[in-house]
């Protein structure tokens, strides 16, 4: 006979064990308290900061701000040497009869040495190293590929280095025009049609889902006639490695291609889907790679990755703001926000963030965050995080823009009709122009409608020379920055001791209005004014 199945047993107690229990936990917690009042444990006290009333307070945060970013610098570094050998070391174990590979020679002969890089990099600056390292590749290469946004193609090329490749005698340079797919077609052709009078000219669009190098991944059996996620697919691998292969036959020796460009444009993302496994980092964040690393891609190809250019101070707000990797921390976000926006078509962008018309960018950032639930304490918009979040869509590889290329080709002073048939000599461009049309086809790009028309400034200005890193602002402007501050800091004295002495004689200063018409009144009836009517713009605050 088959036993009943019990019950289990029920959870159910009486009120007074139930109020029993409560009393001892609450006698517990009190001598744990009462222990820890004797013993003398305080909660560790809140660093207050810098006070707003310190002199040069902007300068202390900046070199604090900097010091942290060479700390953290050095430990990704760390990191990344420590990766490095943890896979050889596993390499080794896996195969024990297989000797290393023989990225270490190459290393040798190009001059990589870790032990001296080690030493380097806790004396000198980051941006020296920097440009150590871009000279290494250029010196090591024979073939250049300077990788170009697709958004704004001339904006990504930096004159000094090309001039560098130039006068460094027979290499050659390769443009790559990388994110094809966020530009509309018609542009897309525009650009390669302007470009290719110049350079060879590759359409690309780089893949950033790979498998990670050394790991195994479980394979998931995919559902017959699927098209493959939008992410996996690369555009412009076999016409890049045809265009390279060719030069190589030509030359009939092995060679070095290196790959050089400014931030956040896909130098390392080209190298893992040519190499079709993720052998460089690659992320959201600027600036990932910071020395050069040596990948082979075959027998008689040996690819080289170099670190970003270093923008030069000296050009425009916009031109910092999407091509410099420090530029949200150096720069206010709101600064850096703000200059690209105003050179971006406010019909589109109300278009494309769902907004009502807005008459500065104050406003649309006030708008941005309401529309995106950006709400500090007391419901009152986050500005700030709304200008970040703008920085950040530019800046990434997600948001759809474009820029008109120029109406006429004029080449710059450094090339010339015999340098550009130099630099195409040895490559199959015919072939080329068949892989771009067909590229272009197969591209999925967005529409006019759906992008937004961005006015691009130009060529952007880099820093190769390491004794010009020094020199960010010039002489001249630092003097003026140095009056300003004089100046303010007076101002603030005048402007205490004409309050104090209202106060003592009970008389209410005037308000002193400046040039543009604005009060200089207190900052907390501004404060006040704006808590009040958080949502009229029809006066613009101090």
């Amino acid at each position: 006979m088959k036993r009943p199945k019990l019950k289990k047993a029920s959870k159910r107690m009486t009120c007074h064990k139930r109020y029993k229990i409560q009393k001892k936990v609450r006698e517990h917690h009190r001598k744990l308290r009462k222990e820890a009042k004797k013993r003398g444990h305080k909660k560790p006290r809140k660093d207050p900061g810098v006070p707003n009333s310190a002199p040069f307070k902007e300068a202390l945060l900046r070199e604090a701000e900097l010091r942290k970013q060479r700390l953290e610098e050095l430990q990704q570094q760390q990191k990344l040497d420590r990766q490095k050998e943890l896979e050889k070391k596993r390499k080794l174990e896996m195969n024990p009869d297989v000797k290393p590979s023989n990225v270490e020679p190459m290393e040798k002969e190009l001059g990589l040495c870790k032990t001296e890089n080690k030493a380097k990099s806790g004396k000198q600056n980051s941006k020296k190293l920097y440009c150590q390292e871009l000279k290494k590749v250029i010196e090591a290469s024979d073939v250049v590929l300077e990788v170009l946004d697709a958004r704004d193609p001339l904006g990504c090329r930096c004159p000094q280095v090309e001039e560098a490749i130039v006068q460094s005698g027979q290499k050659k340079l390769v443009l790559i025009l990388n994110k094809s797919d966020l530009v509309p077609k018609e542009n897309l052709e525009s650009w390669l049609n302007y470009l290719k009078k110049e350079l060879p000219t590759v359409v690309f669009r780089a893949s950033t889902k790979l498998k990670d190098k050394g790991k195994t991944t479980k394979r998931v059996k995919a559902k017959k006639n699927a098209a493959p996620f939008r992410s996996e697919v690369c555009f412009g691998k076999e016409g890049l490695q045809k265009l390279i292969g060719g030069f190589q036959e030509t030359c009939g020796k092995p060679i070095h291609v290196g790959v050089i460009g400014f931030p956040n444009v896909g130098k390392s993302s080209i190298i893992n889907s040519l190499k079709e496994e993720q052998m460089c980092n690659v992320g959201v964040s600027m600036g990932l790679t910071r020395s050069m690393q040596v990948v082979p891609l075959d027998k008689q190809i040996t690819i080289i990755d170099s670190p970003s250019f270093i923008v030069s101070p000296l050009n425009s707000s916009s031109a910092l703001a999407l091509r410099s990797p420090a530029s949200i921390e150096v720069v206010k976000p709101m600064e850096a926000a703000s200059a690209i926006l105003s050179q971006a078509d406010a019909r589109q962008v109300v278009l494309k963030y769902t907004i009502p018309g807005y008459r500065n960018s104050l406003e649309f950032f006030t708008m941005l965050a309401q529309r995106r639930g950006m709400h500090q304490k007391g419901g009152i918009p986050n500005i700030e995080g709304a200008a970040k979040l703008l920085w950040s869509e530019w800046t990434g590889a997600s948001l759809a823009y474009y820029c008109h290329p120029p109406t006429s080709w004029t080449p710059p002073p450094y090339f010339n009709e015999s340098i550009v048939v130099d630099m195409k000599r040895g490559f199959n461009l015919e072939e080329l122009e068949k892989n771009n049309a067909q590229i272009i086809k197969a591209i999925k790009g967005p529409h006019l409608a759906n992008s937004i028309l961005f006015q691009s400034s130009g060529l952007t200005n880099g820093v190769i020379e390491e004794k010009d890193i020094h020199e960010e602002l010039p002489k001249w402007k630092e003097k003026e920055d140095d009056k300003d501050r004089d100046q303010e800091i007076v101002g603030v004295d005048e402007k205490s001791s004409d309050m104090f002495a209202a106060e003592e004689t009970g008389e209410v200063l005037p308000e002193k209005s400046t040039a543009g018409g604005q009060s200089t009144r207190p900052f907390i009836l501004d404060k006040m004014i704006e808590e009040d009517d958080a949502y009229d713009f029809s006066t613009d605050y101090v």
